[in-house]
């Protein structure tokens, strides 16, 4: 399937630059992780199934759609994948929460898992995958790779950036996931960084280097 989402909303392109920008105060770059990741929950969710109820409005009955089956789950990877957690939280605060701790090891780039606890029918739920970079996408491969051992058959890929090489990476180890993102930067330079970027994003929302 290799589907790859750009979504170039205004608000969400708006928000990107001012993110990019390094003299951005450390509270701003918060601020604006968490807005445009509500912004991004909207165009990722925005096939969700629906059905219909029976509601009582103050004139009259009808027939209403609301949304079908078990709620969405979403699934940060810490750190920097908290940064959307709470915009799209106050957009879909009934869906549950999966935090898979990982870090990238600098010498071998490779992600290295210390931490993963997922609601018990994760499996049965849509499972939203965060985090703001997809650079080398071993975090991210790592993390599809943790939620299809526990089961999960229907997830998506959200991040704030991607690399070429990342996009390929992913989708060579998980074509069936697809992936939404805000802009395709340039490459990756020696270190793994998106470039032209933001820098670290983790390091970057909570002022640590």
């Amino acid at each position: 399937m290799r589907e790859l989402h750009v979504v170039r909303h205004p608000l969400v392109q708006h928000k990107l630059t001012l993110m990019r920008e390094g003299s951005r105060p450390t509270a701003e770059f918060r601020r604006l992780l968490n807005e445009i990741g509500m912004l991004l929950a909207y165009e990722v969710t925005r096939d969700l199934p629906l059905e219909q109820t029976e509601i009582e409005t103050p004139l009259t009955r009808m027939r209403a759609p609301v949304l079908s089956g078990k709620k969405l789950t979403f699934a940060p990877i810490l750190r920097a994948g908290v940064g959307f957690l709470d915009g799209m939280l106050d957009l879909i605060p009934s869906a549950r929460v999966a935090h898979i701790g990982l870090y990238r090891n600098p010498d071998t780039l490779e992600a290295v898992e210390y931490y993963f606890k997922a609601p018990p029918d994760v499996a049965e739920r849509l499972v939203i995958v965060l985090d703001p970079m997809l650079a080398t996408a071993n975090s991210a491969v790592a993390a599809v790779d943790r939620l299809k051992e526990r089961g999960c058959h229907e997830l998506r890929f959200v991040c704030l950036l991607a690399a070429p090489e990342g996009i390929e990476r992913f989708h060579g180890a998980h074509p069936d996931v697809p992936i939404w993102t805000a802009a395709v930067d340039e490459r990756l330079n020696e270190h793994g960084y998106i470039v032209p970027g933001l820098g670290d994003a983790g390091d970057r929302m909570f002022g640590t280097k």
